[in-house]
């Protein structure tokens, strides 16, 4: 996988020792990272006349989810910023350049079972950062 240079926690107890600002900015970190594979994989697929049209929609689909939950991180981040609740050291670091990965041909030269199976790994890694997060943020959720 394209992100496995990236140091992210092993199991869920050492992500809920992570900091918050530095949890957010993994999970701003890992959200970028898949950005490029991502346009890639579908312009890849797209050449696949045998693939269903249901098949291109739905990577176009989570390409464009991906970038919406990127979004979504970065204006939280900025509202956690405006209430104090975390620093602004976090400021330009969404950006290709902050992720301290050079995305190398290997997301792009991945079969596509494990082009899934990494973006898989990954969202699912996204998934759970976002509900520590949350809990930290709003404990009232009884999380």
């Amino acid at each position: 996988c394209h992100t496995s240079g990236m140091l992210t926690p092993n199991g869920k107890e050492y992500a809920q020792k992570i900091p918050r600002e530095e949890l957010t900015h993994l999970i701003l970190r890992l959200l970028q990272a898949w950005k490029e594979p991502l346009s890639h994989f579908n312009q890849h697929i797209e050449h696949h006349q045998e693939l269903p049209d249901d098949s291109l929609s739905k990577a176009k689909q989570i390409s464009n989810m991906v970038h919406e939950l990127k979004t979504g991180v970065e204006k939280v981040t900025e509202k956690m910023q405006s209430m104090g609740i975390i620093s602004n050291s976090l400021n330009g670091m969404a950006s290709s350049e902050g992720t301290g990965l050079s995305i190398s041909n290997e997301a792009n030269m991945m079969s596509d079972s494990d082009f899934i199976h990494c973006f898989r790994r990954d969202s699912n890694k996204v998934q759970s950062y976002l509900k520590i997060l949350k809990c930290r943020i709003m404990p009232e959720n009884s999380c």
